[in-house]
């Protein structure tokens, strides 16, 4: 008999929590299903050559290669062609708001199970308004668990919609390579410390923060740091002080050479806190306050009950001081026997389990029509404030055009989408970084499928063209 295709997608979160939680998932699905993941973090790119799993990019609503409205029918058309092309049982979404394109997909084809992995610890955001009507469209809810569930007094943490499993991570002990193996595979010297360091750039409060970090470091002997992005603001100028050791490294999954560190410096992400803590790694964390989740609740409880220690976010004094900690060798060992208490991360397991079960229930659900209005009609309201702001500056800017019109405009071309299926980890993050709409194919794709696909793209994209002012 052959094994259900179940469907990953995730959105284009803060970090790499969503994808990472659905690659841990997809894994434990390998042996009983064919997980394909799609997602509109850069992120996928790692994955096809890890995993070989097959996926899919989808560029999110970010890029801005269309209106809000046209990507919300896009995102539902690709869904609904890769469901037709791969005969998917079940779709699962893993990110904080489900999109009206993910839901309508759902409403399209009632045959077609729609779990929402929903994370805890949710800051007070205004997504909690809708959260019971996105409920009711869904056949199941999951709630990956959290080592800090205790301190969640967030808008999901009362209600009793969902099925709560273990923590999901990446991290396996019988998987993750030895000290000297991860270290051989990230290339650094044996003998000599080494810390990790994970945290944002971007803007300055961020960038602030990697530097303050940073600067705990200095005057730890023979220190190597290992960073896995440049520490570069967005005008090429250095963030590191000088007399640190540092080097950037690309290894995914991180997780499987965690051993290779003696001391971390993380935000408080889902994913970052249930990996270096299962992987014994000392670690500080320094939050970030953006989004929907309470990294700041994950942290004080990390710290409050020993497991790790957490630097004021907003102090950078503070970070500086308190990464220094873990220049002490007992506070380090402290940290790492305390972790060793932290229970198993069986929670992708749990989860591929519920999925699959649902490929084998025959009954079907009919489209919840009336619901799917009223989610719709909520969705657009709480735009609406935005849509009155943007009227009104599209208003002033149409004005200033009129008194000051351009002298000269030429109408030229675009270049069209490019279409492919890559699965290589370079050339993917490449395209999918390129100003040029990518349209990326699973593997093995059918020319009906590849055709259903350009025809999307061009009603997504419309008339490829542009004006150049002169």
């Amino acid at each position: 008999m052959s094994k259900p295709t179940i469907i990953l997608a995730t959105s284009n979160g803060v970090g790499m929590g969503h994808l990472a939680r659905a690659s841990a998932v997809a894994l434990a699905l390998k042996p009983v299903a064919n997980p394909i993941i799609v997602s509109m973090a850069g992120g996928i790119a790692e994955i096809p050559s890890f995993m070989g799993i097959r996926c899919e990019y989808i560029p999110g609503r970010d890029r801005l290669w269309m209106s809000r409205e046209k990507w919300d029918a896009y995102l539902r058309d690709r869904l609904l062609a890769l469901v037709d092309e791969t005969d998917a049982k079940v779709l699962s979404f893993d990110g904080v708001v489900p999109y009206p394109g993910v839901i309508a997909a759902r409403n399209a084809n009632p045959k077609l199970k729609l779990v929402w992995v929903r994370r805890g610890l949710w800051q007070k955001k205004p997504q909690r308004f809708i959260l019971g009507l996105q409920a009711k469209m869904m056949d199941a809810i999951v709630e990956p668990g959290d080592i800090a569930r205790a301190y969640d007094f967030g808008p999901t943490s009362k209600r009793n919609d969902s099925v709560l499993t273990s923590p999901v991570s990446l991290f396996r002990k019988e998987d993750a390579l030895s000290r000297e193996d991860a270290r051989k595979a990230l290339g650094l010297d044996q003998n000599r410390p080494v810390a990790l360091v994970q945290l944002g750039t971007g803007d300055s409060d961020v960038n602030h923060k990697m530097t303050a970090a940073l600067e705990g470091l200095l005057g730890w002997k023979d220190l190597q740091v290992i960073l896995t992005k440049a520490p570069i603001d967005k005008d090429g100028n250095s963030l590191a002080p000088e007399g640190l050791d540092i080097k950037v490294a690309r290894y995914f999954p991180l997780a499987k050479v965690l051993h290779a560190f003696d001391a971390g410096i993380c935000a408080t992400g889902y994913n970052g806190v249930h990996e270096l803590l299962p992987a014994q790694v000392p670690t500080v964390f320094v939050s970030n306050i953006r989004g929907t989740d309470d990294q700041e609740a994950r942290a004080r409880w990390c710290h409050d009950f020993g497991y790790a220690l957490r630097a004021d976010q907003a102090d950078l004094a503070d970070i500086t001081k308190t990464v220094k900690k873990l220049q002490d060798p007992q506070i380090r060992a402290g940290l790492s026997a305390k972790c060793a208490e932290l229970p198993n991360t069986t929670g992708g397991q749990e989860i591929a389990d519920m999925l699959f079960a649902l490929t084998k229930q025959q009954s079907a659900q009919q489209a919840k029509l009336l619901t799917f209005k009223r989610l719709m009609i909520q969705d657009h309201f709480n735009r609406g404030l935005r849509h009155v702001a943007n009227l009104g500056l599209r208003r002033v800017a149409l004005v200033y055009r009129f008194i000051n019109p351009h002298k000269d405009v030429q109408i030229i071309k675009e270049e069209p989408p490019v279409f492919g299926d890559s699965t290589d980890s370079a050339e993917l993050q490449k395209l999918i970084k390129s100003p040029v709409r990518f349209e990326h194919f699973i593997t093995g794709a059918s020319p009906a499928y590849v055709a259903k696909r350009k025809e999307i793209a061009n009603t997504a994209y419309g008339e490829l063209v542009e004006n150049i002012k002169k």
